[in-house]
């Protein structure tokens, strides 16, 4: 463990003042919200801990004669120690840290198609746990400091013997004074009272990829809760909401859209235009193409995630059929059924493989 007075940068004789200016100097520089690196983080929480230690004078003066900064129990094991192995945990023991991680948050972000396959950026506002400014993430009012428990002397646990078939057994359980921090905050900050963060609104920019849909997740990592006692940051996971398109049916990547065509058009072909992602465009429509034909438009889909490619538009043409004739387009459509042949109660087979009718051929031919 590295040494508390070389952590903080002072010397073994230096002054509280001067260990409360070394600590607030580092604690600006190394506070989650200003650096949210890892190894940044480790080393705040090194630094408050340093902190803790040498701003109470108890706590010094034992760190200094070679304890922890949170003794007054001796180093060996006894019999209380060897019990407590067994009937108290036998886990990590001694105060638990003020300093401590903070939790991750989720919000939901609705973007439009347009949005979703070409990305976007967001300036979303939110609100959450940041440190408080007025005590520097200590907790403490200003110019005091954590007060070792007079109950459990700092150890943040206390012990209790009680009687059972093994004789004398010693339990240890979280202080009830301290809540198991091993000091007390007898001055607590007015803005945070004593909790080292307070909750704020702040704005937050949000870059959005192209590619995404509903249900994916952006992490940004340290952009969460603020821990108590200025703990790093947990992460921020912005979950995408897409607002359905007026006629444009994304699936995956691809995007299909549904038009009407007279019988006329679809017999002698046309050129047709539809709106896609990219605005108007022109499409073919073939002579003799038959209802439900599709017409493949290739990389004017969605973008593909992590990728410059994208998906297709699939145009599904309907040939739709008048629902009233005058006359006139009776007489006219009659005369072209005699040009070619046909007559009334002609029924054509098909032949082609897919359609409803091929799947079943097949499934019986298998």
């Amino acid at each position: 463990m590295a040494d508390h007075y070389d952590v903080l940068g002072v010397s073994r004789d230096s002054s509280a003042d001067e260990i409360k200016r070394a600590y607030r100097k580092l604690a600006r520089e190394l506070h989650p919200d200003v650096n949210p690196d890892p190894h940044t983080q480790e080393k705040f929480k090194e630094v408050t801990a340093a902190y803790e230690t040498l701003s109470d004078p108890q706590k010094r003066q034992m760190y200094d004669s070679g304890g922890s900064g949170f003794g007054g129990f001796g180093g060996g094991s006894g019999f209380g120690d060897i019990m407590d192995a067994f009937f108290g945990g036998g886990g990590s023991r001694g105060p638990r840290p003020r300093v401590r991680a903070g939790q991750d948050a989720l919000i939901r972000v609705e973007v439009d198609l347009y949005e979703a396959a070409f990305g976007t950026e967001r300036d979303i506002t939110l609100e959450s746990a940041v440190a408080c400014e007025e005590c520097q993430a200590t907790g403490c009012a200003d110019n005091t400091h954590p007060e070792m428990c007079v109950v459990c002397k700092g150890r943040g646990e206390t012990q209790q013997v009680t009687r059972s078939i093994l004789g004398q057994v010693m339990t240890s359980r979280p202080c009830n004074t301290c809540n198991g921090f091993g000091s007390v905050i007898s001055r607590p900050c007015r803005e945070c009272a004593g909790d080292g963060r307070v909750r704020a609104r702040q704005t937050i920019n949000i870059k959005i990829p192209a590619g995404v849909e509903t249900g994916n997740r952006i992490q940004m990592s340290g952009r969460g809760e603020v821990g108590p006692g200025g703990g790093p940051a947990g992460d921020l996971y912005v979950e995408i909401v897409e607002r359905p398109h007026e006629f444009l049916v994304r699936d995956g990547d691809d995007l299909h859209l549904q038009i009407g065509i007279s019988m006329a058009h679809a017999a002698l072909g046309t050129h047709v235009q539809v709106e896609g992602l990219d605005g108007t465009i022109d499409v073919e429509i073939k002579p003799g193409i038959q209802s439900g034909s599709p017409i493949v438009l290739k990389g004017k889909g969605v973008t593909h995630l992590r990728t410059s490619s994208r998906g297709d538009l699939i145009v599904h043409v309907e040939v739709q059929t008048p629902l009233k004739l005058n006359r006139e387009q009776e007489e006219l459509l009659q005369k072209f059924a005699d040009a070619r042949g046909e007559k009334q109660g002609d029924v054509h087979l098909s032949n082609r493989e897919g359609g409803l009718f091929g799947k079943l051929r097949g499934a019986f031919h298998r």
